[in-house]
C-alpha cells in the first residue's frame, strides 16, 4: 500500500485543481480499503463526489489526468466512477454516475476522446456494491466523512448489485476462475452473515464454511490472487461449485429475507 501513497495525493491534488469548488469529497474502495491490497491483481478504486454536473471539456481534462495516473498504478489500474452528491444521500438505485473510468476501457477513450466522455454516464447497479463497501469500511481521501454524503443503500439493492455481478457465474467462471471463486465467497458470506468482506476475506471464509470438496478450489484461488500461483483449473468441479454457489445464495438471501 505505501506504494500507492505518492499516486493517491497526486490524485487528490489534481482533483482540487480541475474540480475545485465542485469537488465534495474523495474516497477509497476495495482491496485497497480493505488492507489487502496486492500489486499484481488488484484495481485502485475510487469514487470521487461532485456538486454538479461535468462539462465535456473537463471530463475530457479529468480523463487525460487519470490516464496518465494510471500508467503508473500498479495491478489492474484504476477504477474511477464521478458521481453527484445529490444521488448519494438519500441513495439512488440503480445510481447515475456523471464518469467512469478503467482500464478495461483506455483504449476505448484513446481511440475517441470526446465521444466516450459524452457516452460514458447513466446507472451502474455495480454503485450500490462500492456505496456499501465505503460505508463499512472505506476511506475518505478529501473531503467530507462518508457517512455524510452517503445514505445507506438497502439490503434489496445491495443483493442486487451483488447478484448481478455473479448470475452468469456458471458460464464466467471457466473465463475468470479466480474472481469469480473468491467473489462466490463473499457474498454468500454476506447472505449467511451480513458480513462485507475482501476477495482475501471471503475466500478464507469458504476455506472454513464451505464443503470440503470445494476447498481446493477456493486455496487455489486465493493462491493467485495472494500469491500469482496460477490456477490449474478443474472445469467440471469449477461449473459445480458455481451451481451449489448460486443455489446456495438464492435460497439463504430468500429465506432470510
Amino acid at each position: 500500500m505505501l506504494e500507492l501513497n505518492g499516486l493517491l495525493k497526486r490524485f487528490v491534488q489534481q482533483n482540487i485543481t480541475l474540480l475545485s469548488d465542485n469537488l465534495v469529497g474523495i474516497y477509497l474502495h476495495g482491496s485497497a480499503a480493505m488492507g489487502c491490497w496486492n500489486g499484481r491483481s488488484s484495481d485502485l478504486d475510487l469514487l470521487v463526489v461532485v456538486n454538479s454536473a461535468l462539462p465535456n471539456e473537463v471530463k475530457r481534462k479529468y480523463m487525460d489526468m487519470v490516464v496518465e495516473l494510471n500508467k503508473e498504478t500498479p495491478g489492474d489500474g484504476i477504477e474511477l466512477h464521478v458521481v453527484r452528491q445529490a444521488v448519494c444521500n438519500p441513495f439512488v438505485y440503480p445510481t447515475p454516475f456523471e464518469l467512469h473510468f478503467s482500464a478495461w476501457h483506455l483504449e476505448r477513450y484513446l481511440a475517441n476522446p470526446e465521444g466516450y466522455v459524452e457516452a460514458m454516464k447513466g446507472p451502474d447497479r455495480d454503485l450500490a456494491a462500492h456505496v456499501m463497501v465505503l460505508r463499512h469500511r472505506g476511506k475518505t481521501l478529501y473531503g467530507k466523512p462518508i457517512r455524510d454524503v452517503f445514505g445507506p443503500v438497502s439490503k434489496e439493492e445491495y443483493f442486487d448489485s451483488i447478484w448481478h455481478d455473479i448470475a452468469n457465474a456458471r458460464k464466467d467462471i471457466l473465463d475468470n476462475p479466480m474472481y469469480i471463486i473468491l467473489n462466490l465467497c463473499r457474498v454468500l458470506a454476506y447472505v449467511k452473515h451480513d458480513l462485507v468482506l475482501s476477495k482475501s476475506e471471503g475466500g478464507r471464509w469458504g476455506l472454513t464454511s464451505l464443503p470440503e470438496r470445494f476447498r481446493c478450489l477456493v486455496q487455489a484461488a486465493l493462491d493467485e490472487y495472494e500469491k500469482g500461483t496460477a490456477m490449474s483449473l478443474d472445469n467440471g468441479l469449477a461449473i459445480q461449485y458455481a451451481g451449489y454457489m448460486l443455489a446456495k445464495i438464492r435460497r439463504t438471501y430468500e429465506t432470510l429475507s
